[in-house]
């Protein structure tokens, strides 16, 4: 029998380990009618292997250390290991070349009680198996990280991301693999997605490509119960579901100051618009619609331009589609009507007649997606004013997840300001 393991848990010293011993004696193997050991039933391996786990009835396993299965009898090795808790999270491990050791790599849930199937062969090639079951227990000390999905449960546009707040920063990039592993977001019809963190308490999901049309999106956490970093161990998330309806498009052209409207990729509507006027441009790229709102006061004076300058306003402006935090509406200037369609005379929105506002602001929801091309102002900013997600290329996006990507990204968050631009 191997000499108990002592497992060094991330902060502090553990000591040592039991490790139980299945002590049930080897077995011999039941050989089939062709004596072929891959045909053989397979033998109660329980003297073949043990594992690190308590030794008494009532005593519960420390979720801080990992699980350890190892190979005891000579000529014997373990062939597969699959370890899975009551509600049917798996542990990932690594089992060594020569098959004498399993270990977790990834981290037990307090308070779960765990199922192990080990599969071994002993030297002569024929096949064992053994079930062990383990409960852990709950971690001494703790903080609880705890997850808010976003939006609310509704129907959106298909340029809509999913959110996850967390409540405790996640900096380490290793803890943030942990946490993003467990969240979970499913589609019908199925999509390819990857979650972006956005700083250390943030993070945003959305597929390659935009939503399919009519879909269902689902938001789960898998992180209750498991361990993130020192004392800090997963607590409750509440799932998230919402729909899509139409895929809708609205291309701004600030050139040919026209916005034309795409329903399921199909051009159903063109209006005349005016955009932002030189030193005000609109921005360009691809923006979410974050709400509407049938009346806001625009003043100038939000956005730093002093009240009775030439260029200070203070209007009461209608049907106003957002697009941005800091006051980028698609929204009714009739003031500006005598330009729309041939000049930019705006602070930076997308202006249009009433009638044409009105039937914008009808036709939109949250989550449809407003693209400004031709324009001579910078791109939406991808994170902080708005949901400017799309605005990355994929490998880009890829590049933000503890997963996939490479460097820590850095907060790009913004003060949400008033409404302004006109």
């Amino acid at each position: 029998m191997s000499n108990p393991v002592h497992f060094q848990a991330r902060g502090r010293t553990v000591v040592g380990c039991t490790l139980l011993v299945i002590a049930l004696g080897a077995s011999t193997s039941c050989m089939g009618d062709d004596d072929n050991p891959l045909s053989a039933t397979p033998y109660d391996a329980a003297g073949q292997i043990s594992f690190n786990g308590p030794t008494d009835a009532g005593k519960k396993a420390d979720p801080d250390k990992p699980l350890e299965v190892v190979a005891e009898s000579a000529g014997g090795r373990i062939t597969d290991v699959t370890a899975v808790d009551a509600s049917g999270r798996y542990v990932a491990g690594e089992l060594s070349a020569d098959g004498s050791r399993w270990h977790s790599t990834s981290p037990l849930a307090a308070g779960a009680r765990y199922t192990v199937r080990v599969s071994t062969e002993d030297g002569d090639g024929a096949p064992g198996r053994k079930v062990l079951t383990f409960e852990t227990g709950k971690p001494s000390v703790k903080k609880t990280l705890n997850v808010s999905f976003g939006p609310k449960a509704g129907s959106y546009g298909v340029g809509q991301p999913i959110t996850a707040e967390l409540s405790q920063p996640v900096a380490d990039k290793a803890q943030r693999a942990i946490v993003e592993r467990a969240l979970k977001v499913e589609s019908t019809p199925a999509v390819q997605g990857a979650w972006y963190w956005v700083d250390d308490k943030k993070l945003h999901y959305r597929p390659r490509d935009y939503w399919p049309a009519h879909a269902t999106v689902e938001a789960r956490s898998n992180l209750e119960g498991i361990k993130i970093g020192d004392r800090m161990w997963g607590g409750k998330g509440k799932p998230l579901k919402i729909t899509t309806d139409d895929h809708v498009v609205a291309v701004t052209d600030a050139a040919a100051h026209t916005l034309t409207v795409y329903q399921n990729g199909r051009a159903v509507r063109e209006v005349p618009v005016t955009t932002g006027k030189p030193g005000f441009e609109t921005r360009n790229g691809v923006k979410v619609v974050l709400g509407k709102e049938s009346f806001v006061r625009m003043r100038s004076s939000t956005v730093g331009i002093a009240e009775g300058s030439s260029e200070s306003y203070d209007l009461p402006v209608y049907w106003a589609t957002r697009v941005t935090w800091s006051g980028e509406y698609v929204h009714a200037a009739p003031w500006s009507v005598g330009s729309q369609g041939s000049a930019n005379v705006s602070h930076g929105c997308v202006g249009m007649s009433t009638d044409n506002a009105q039937w914008f602001f009808d036709e939109v929801q949250e989550g449809d997606l407003v693209e400004v091309i031709n324009s001579d102002g910078e791109t939406m900013e991808p994170f902080g004013n708005g949901f400017g997600d799309w605005n990355l290329d994929w490998a880009k996006w890829r590049e933000g997840s503890a997963l996939t990507g490479g460097a820590d990204t850095n907060s790009q968050e913004t003060a949400r300001l008033r409404p302004t631009a006109v």
